[in-house]
C-alpha cells in the first residue's frame, strides 16, 4: 500500500514535500499516489521499535497457535497410541509451556501494537494541526470542519496502517509455519495450501478497492457535514436574527443524510467483504479437511497426522480471514491517508522572505494593481493616522491582504507594497506581523479568559490591559463582571454580544502597541455614542502608548475618519480623492453621503 519512495520531510513552509523519486503527482503501478505510500513508510519508520516488537510477538503468538495441533498430533502418536506415560508427561509439560508462550506473546504484543498505533495517531494529529495553524496558511481547500475531521478521524484511521502491517506479517508467519508443517506431513498437501492461499488473497483484492472508494466517500461526506455544522453553529445568532434557522436546519439535514448514506454504503461494503472472507476461509478449510480425510482412508496419514492436518486446516482459517481483514484495514487507512496528504502537501498561502523590518516601518503602496485595486498609491508614515473609505468592500479586502502579507506576489499585477522600503513578500513573516498588526473586521476571540485574549504578546500587566479596554470602550466587560479580567470567554466568544466581541478585539489590538496598526471597521456593532467614545480613546491611546506609531483606519465611520490626518477615498479600485474629513465633507457630496447617511 504505502511502499516505495523515500520518506517525505517537512520543508521550510511546513509541507511534507514529495521527494525526487516520489513526486507529488506520481502514482505506483497499482494506482496508489506516491505521497500516500511515502506517508505510510514514514509511519513505519518513526514507530519501528514498537512495530518491530509487536510484529515479533504477534508472529510468535501465531507460531505457538500453529504448533498446538502439531503438539496434539505428536501426543497422540507418541504417547496416547503407545501408552508411554513418560512421553505423555513430557507432552503435557510441552503443551503447558506452549500455551504460556501463546498467551504472553499476544498480551505483550497487543500492548506494543496499540502503543505504536496511538503514538502515530497523535503524531499525525499534531502534524495536521501544525499545518492548519501554520502562519503562512495553506491552500488545501478544506473548510474548518473538514480540517477538524482530517486532524481527528482521518489521523486515527491512517494510523491503523501500522497495525495492518503487523497483522500482515504475523498472519503471513502463521501461514508459512502451517505450510511447512503440512509439507513435512505430505508434500502435495502442503503445495496445495501454498498455492491456494495466495490465489484466494488475489481474488479478495478486487472488493478491497471498492472499500477504499466508499471509505473515502464516507470520510469526505462526514467531514463536509462537520464543516457545515461548524459554520452554522458559529453563525447561529445571525441565522436566528434573519429568520433563516429552518432553512439552515434543512440544509444540514440534507448534508447529514448524504453522510449517512455514504456511511451505510461503506458499512455494507465492509460487511460483504467480511462475509466473502469468512466464506472463502471456510471453503478452503473444507477442501483441506476433505483431502486429508481421503489420504487417511488411503493409509497415507496416521491418526495423529490426520488430527494435525485437520487442526492446522482449521487454524489456517483464522490467519486467512485475518489477511482479509488486513486488506480491509489497508483500504480504509489508504482512504484517510489520501485526505491527510492533501492537507500536509498543500502549498502555503504565502511564501514570505527572510529580511527584517527596518527601524522606521513606513508603509507604502506604489501604483499597486492587485485584485480589484488599480494603480493605488498610499503612504503611511510613523506618527500618522490615515483613514481609507472604500466604496467597494472588495477594495478594502485587497488592501488588507497586501498589508498583512497574505497576497501572493505573482497575483500582484504591477506596483509594489512595501514596509520601510522593503517589499512585503521579502520580509520575514514574524517580523512583519510584529511591525504591522492588521485587526480585521471578523476578528476571532478564543476560549479562555478575557485576560488571555487580551495579553497575546505575553504582557499581562493589569493596568495596561485595563487601559486598552478603556480606550476601546470595553471597560464594562471588566467592571460588569465579578471575575473582572478573568471572566471566562467561550469558544468564539459565544457568551458575548457582537458589540462586546468587537470592542474586546479592538482592545486586544491596542494592547499590543504595534508600530503600525491597521483597523477594519472596528465600530460597526456599537451605537453612535460608544463609537464617539472609542474614536477619542483610540486617538489618545495611540498618542500615549505609541507616539511614533502609524494607524490606518479602513472604515466609513465619521467619528473615526474625523480624527485622521487625511482620508483616502477608493472608488472602483482607484484613489479618487484625498483630503481631511472636514474638507471632503465640504467639497465632495459623494463622500458626505457615504459617511454621513
Amino acid at each position: 500500500m504505502f511502499k516505495g519512495g523515500r520518506t517525505p520531510r517537512p520543508g521550510r513552509d511546513g509541507r511534507v514535500s514529495a521527494t525526487a523519486d516520489a513526486p507529488a503527482d506520481a502514482r505506483t503501478p497499482d494506482g496508489v499516489p506516491a505521497d500516500v505510500r511515502a506517508l505510510g513508510r514514514r509511519t513505519l519508520r518513526r514507530n519501528r521499535r514498537d512495530a518491530a516488537c509487536a510484529t515479533a510477538l504477534h508472529s510468535l503468538h501465531q507460531l505457538a497457535e500453529a504448533l498446538v495441533p502439531v503438539a496434539i498430533g505428536v501426543t497422540i502418536d507418541r504417547a496416547v497410541f503407545t501408552g508411554d506415560v513418560g512421553a505423555l508427561a513430557l507432552c503435557v509439560l510441552g503443551m503447558a509451556a506452549l500455551f504460556t508462550v501463546l498467551a504472553l506473546a499476544y498480551r505483550i504484543g497487543a500492548r506494543f501494537s496499540m502503543r505504536a498505533a496511538e503514538n502515530e495517531a497523535h503524531l499525525l494529529r499534531v502534524e495536521a494541526a501544525r499545518r492548519a495553524l501554520d502562519p503562512r496558511g495553506e491552500r488545501s481547500g478544506l473548510r474548518a470542519g473538514e480540517l477538524l475531521s482530517v486532524a481527528t478521524s482521518d489521523a486515527e484511521q491512517a494510523s491503523q496502517y501500522v497495525r495492518a502491517w503487523i497483522g500482515l506479517i504475523a498472519m503471513g508467519s502463521a501461514i508459512t509455519v502451517t505450510t511447512v508443517a503440512l509439507l513435512a506431513i505430505d508434500v502435495p498437501l502442503g503445495i496445495g495450501v501454498l498455492v491456494g492461499v495466495p490465489l484466494m488473497m488475489l481474488l479478495l483484492r478486487f472488493p478491497a478497492a471498492r472499500i477504499t472508494r466508499r471509505s473515502e466517500a464516507k470520510q469526505a461526506t462526514a467531514a463536509g457535514a462537520t464543516a457545515l455544522a461548524t459554520d452554522l453553529v458559529g453563525g447561529l445568532r445571525v441565522l436566528m436574527g434573519m429568520g433563516a434557522r429552518r432553512a439552515a436546519a434543512d440544509r444540514y439535514r440534507r448534508a447529514s443524510g448524504v453522510a449517512l448514506t455514504a456511511s451505510v454504503s461503506a458499512a455494507a461494503s465492509n460487511g460483504v467483504y467480511r462475509g466473502m472472507v469468512s466464506a472463502a476461509g471456510v471453503l478452503f478449510l473444507a477442501c483441506v479437511a476433505a483431502v486429508a480425510g481421503w489420504m487417511a482412508l488411503e493409509g497415507r496419514l496416521t491418526i495423529g497426522e490426520l488430527i494435525t492436518v485437520v487442526g492446522l486446516a482449521q487454524f489456517l482459517a483464522e490467519p486467512v480471514q485475518g489477511l482479509g481483514m488486513v486488506g480491509q484495514l489497508f483500504a480504509t487507512s489508504r482512504a484517510s491517508a489520501r485526505r491527510l496528504v492533501r492537507l500536509l502537501t498543500a502549498p502555503a498561502a504565502v511564501t514570505p522572505g527572510e529580511r527584517p523590518v527596518p527601524a522606521e516601518p513606513v508603509v507604502e503602496l506604489d501604483g499597486v494593481a492587485y485584485r480589484t485595486l488599480r494603480g493605488v498609491d498610499l503612504r503611511l508614515a510613523p506618527g500618522e493616522t490615515v483613514g481609507v473609505l472604500a466604496t467597494d468592500p472588495r477594495d478594502a479586502e485587497a488592501l488588507l491582504e497586501l498589508l498583512s502579507g497574505r497576497a501572493v506576489p505573482e497575483d500582484v499585477e504591477e506596483g509594489r507594497a512595501a514596509v520601510g522600503g522593503v517589499p512585503v513578500h521579502e520580509l520575514d513573516l514574524a517580523a512583519l506581523r510584529a511591525a504591522v498588526l492588521v485587526e480585521e473586521h471578523g476578528a476571532t476571540l478564543f476560549e479562555g479568559t478575557l485576560r488571555t485574549n487580551l495579553a497575546t504578546g505575553g504582557d499581562r500587566d493589569e493596568a495596561h490591559l485595563r487601559e486598552a479596554l478603556r480606550a476601546a470602550g470595553a471597560e464594562d466587560l471588566v467592571t460588569g463582571h465579578a471575575q473582572g479580567l478573568d471572566r471566562p470567554i467561550a469558544d468564539r466568544a459565544a457568551n458575548l454580544s457582537g458589540g462586546q466581541r468587537q470592542r474586546a478585539a479592538l482592545a486586544r489590538a491596542l494592547a499590543a502597541d504595534p508600530p503600525v496598526l491597521v483597523l477594519h471597521d472596528p465600530t460597526t456593532a456599537v451605537d453612535a455614542v460608544t463609537e464617539e467614545a472609542i474614536a477619542r480613546g483610540l486617538t489618545r491611546a495611540r498618542a500615549d502608548r505609541a507616539p511614533a506609531g502609524a494607524t490606518l483606519v479602513v472604515a466609513a465611520s465619521p467619528a473615526l475618519l474625523s480624527r485622521t490626518d487625511r482620508v483616502v477615498v477608493l472608488e472602483e479600485g482607484r484613489v479618487r480623492t484625498v483630503g481631511t474629513h472636514a474638507e471632503l465633507v465640504g467639497r465632495d457630496p459623494a463622500y458626505a453621503e457615504a459617511v454621513l447617511r
